[in-house]
């Protein structure tokens, strides 16, 4: 198979697996914390040429779960309100955390951190169960991941 026919292919199955590109979501969060792709994958635990074979499609998939659950903690510190509002500080403290972190991930469990706890609790508080049901349902095709978060909110609650 020709390259450009394997990399379509690989994205394509990237956006099954994953609700849109790898590239996509490794790009929002280099600039949503304004590191390079080789810090961002030395924060995920992978090497910086399989960071970019994954993001080009030259590779379909992350094999390591503990790699994605790292992925997924920092996209959801994005959320974190300093640091959506650019805090240096609070940017490499989540960055340290996700680094440091040991995830453990199991058929049943994505890692949560307290601060998620924190921000689905935030949530619930200003939205009913059925409500943010409904609003997971008209965001999941152009944001996957804040649909998920709202799913994960109305699902706790109850």
């Amino acid at each position: 198979m020709e390259d450009h026919k394997i990399v379509q292919r690989n994205i394509a199955l990237q956006r099954e697996w994953y609700g849109e590109p790898l590239g996509d979501r490794v790009r929002r969060l280099v600039v949503a914390f304004d590191v390079s792709q080789a810090f961002l994958a030395e924060v995920l635990g992978i090497s910086a040429p399989m960071l970019s074979q994954v993001m080009s499609g030259r590779r379909a998939k992350i094999g390591n779960p503990v790699v994605l659950a790292r992925m997924i903690m920092l996209e959801r510190k994005i959320l974190v309100p300093e640091v959506a509002a650019g805090d240096r500080d609070a940017m490499q403290a989540a960055l340290e955390d996700v680094r440091d972190s040991r995830p453990t991930v199991g058929r049943d469990n994505i890692p949560v951190s307290s601060d998620e706890k924190i921000l689905l609790a935030g949530i619930r508080d200003v939205a009913e169960d059925e409500n943010l049901a409904e609003a997971a349902k008209l965001l999941d095709e152009d944001f996957p991941a804040l649909a998920d978060l709202l799913r994960r909110a109305g699902a706790s609650g109850q």
